[in-house]
């Protein structure tokens, strides 16, 4: 009698490990609800599906709702883009979305758009509900060189046409930004634009920024405009400030050369000096040479004496009487 339980029991262990098998390699379940809900597939295709690594839950049930939706897709397009890396169930959401907004999407455009990286049923809501981006505080400076702090706010809607290829939102706020400098820089004061901001909208939108990019721009408007700094007084200042030190600069670079100059002319009165005493020293060897000689008498001599000591004492009256006469000149 126990040989016969356990033989039934492990009867059973084998059936039931049999049918795990069997229901892992044939979704009986799946192959049933597809069925009833009008999805004609054979049970093989699964079978199939399940030896290509495929996950059949992921194929057949946005299948269902395709055809729920009336769609008219068919098996082979959803596995495709499966086995490419594609979202089978997002790209349905948004054909399904898209034909309830009446926004004319094939599959073939929905499946490049999700295969691109972009998120599909993201950009069907945003065509049908526009998205707002909103631009960091943009500084530009008017004619006058007041800076003008300025803040937009961008209503854009999807191009799907676009959608592959297109430039993003990066993009956008970046041309919106270059707008927004070139229209202030060119008024001719800062006051201009404070009074009428609408012309920064303008100007923006008659550029055609959205040109290239996977939006349409719908409208674009200021939602803050503040008053910055002089930014013209203080470029003014700054180069004041280096101009005077290039000045300053150039002055000392000529009181260097005066200097050196000074030294150079000093050096060289030194030099001469140096020659007339080297010169003067000259003067008694060859005096005492002449005596020697010959050729320069002992009256002779004593006559040039004579003439040095007149000469000596001219100078020194001349000398004394300039002294007098500017005492007498401080006395007055």
């Amino acid at each position: 009698m126990d040989t016969i339980n356990i033989q039934l029991l492990v009867i059973i262990a084998l059936a039931v490990i049999a049918l795990t098998v069997f229901l892992s390699f044939f979704p009986i379940m799946l192959w049933i609800s597809a069925l009833a809900s009008g999805v004609r597939i054979g049970i093989f295709t699964l079978v199939g599906m399940r030896l290509r690594r495929v996950v059949p839950s992921r194929i057949v049930n946005p299948l269902i709702k395709a055809t729920k939706a009336g769609l008219g897709l068919n098996i082979n397009q959803l596995e495709s883009h499966f086995l490419a890396g594609g979202n089978v169930d997002r790209v349905v959401n948004a054909l399904i979305a898209a034909q309830r907004a009446d926004i004319p999407l094939v599959f073939e455009r929905a499946a490049a758009i999700d295969l691109a990286g972009r998120d599909v049923l993201q950009a069907v809501q945003m065509s049908v509900n526009p998205k707002v981006i909103e631009t960091p505080i943009v500084s530009a400076v008017a004619k006058d060189g007041i800076e003008v702090r300025v803040k937009a706010r961008v209503t854009v809607r999807a191009n799907i046409d676009r959608l592959v290829g297109g430039a993003g939102e990066e993009t956008i706020i970046a041309r919106v930004g270059e707008g927004i400098v070139t229209t202030v820089g060119s008024a001719n004061s800062h006051k201009d634009v404070l009074e009428n901001p609408d012309m920064i909208s303008r100007t923006v939108l008659g550029k055609g920024l959205d040109a290239g990019t996977a939006f349409e721009i719908l409208s674009i408007d200021i939602a803050d405009v503040d008053v910055g700094k002089n930014i013209g007084a203080h470029l003014q200042t700054e180069q004041a400030e280096a101009d005077k030190r290039i000045a300053q600069a150039k002055a000392e670079e000529r009181r260097a050369m005066a200097v050196a100059q000074e030294q150079e002319m000093k050096a060289r009165v030194v030099e001469m000096r140096a020659k007339v005493v080297e010169a003067e020293s000259q003067v008694p060897l060859a005096m005492a040479e002449a005596l020697k000689g010959g050729k320069l008498g002992v009256m002779d001599y004593m006559n040039l004496k004579n003439l040095e000591a007149d000469t000596q004492m001219r100078g020194s009256i001349g000398r004394q009487g300039d002294n007098a006469r500017g005492d007498g000149e401080d006395k007055r």
